[in-house]
């Protein structure tokens, strides 16, 4: 059974995702949210996602190497992340997977692998919109 990083074609294939998805986030106004949560410059943060991503998917574990285990979760937490930031997180990614990724399935896949990723970085309590989402109002 192959690898994400063997079934994505490896090395460039993955660089091309993650420079579409900063692309995407510095270019979609629906993205302002995570932006401005970075720096200027994205060449750092290009990097670290694409040496997260290539050892994420089975292949070197070029993040790992250089900076030890990932702990996404709590090198995040200084961000406040909630569903508004999940969501325009996702949406670049996902932006980026049908800019780069031809094969459906895969693309489906590696979508469903990120929704979980995103949603374990929220940090922040899901927003409480009111009566329509009680048990009283079903």
């Amino acid at each position: 059974m192959q690898t994400h990083y063997q079934r994505i074609g490896g090395d460039a294939p993955i660089r091309a995702l993650v420079d579409r998805f900063y692309d995407h986030m510095d270019e979609l106004p629906e993205a302002y949210g995570i932006r401005k949560m970075h720096a200027e410059d994205l060449g750092h943060a290009r990097q670290k996602l694409y040496e997260f991503l290539s050892g994420w998917m089975g292949g070197p574990q070029l993040y790992v190497e250089k900076y030890g285990h990932p702990m996404l979760r709590r090198r995040h937490l200084h961000f406040p992340i909630g569903e508004a930031e999940r969501d325009q997180w996702l949406h670049c990614m996902d932006q980026a997977l049908h800019d780069v990724v031809n094969d459906e399935a895969l693309r489906k896949e590696l979508f469903a692998a990120f929704v979980k990723v995103a949603d374990h970085m929220r940090n922040q309590a899901p927003l409480n919109i009111g009566p329509a989402h009680s048990q009283e109002s079903a």
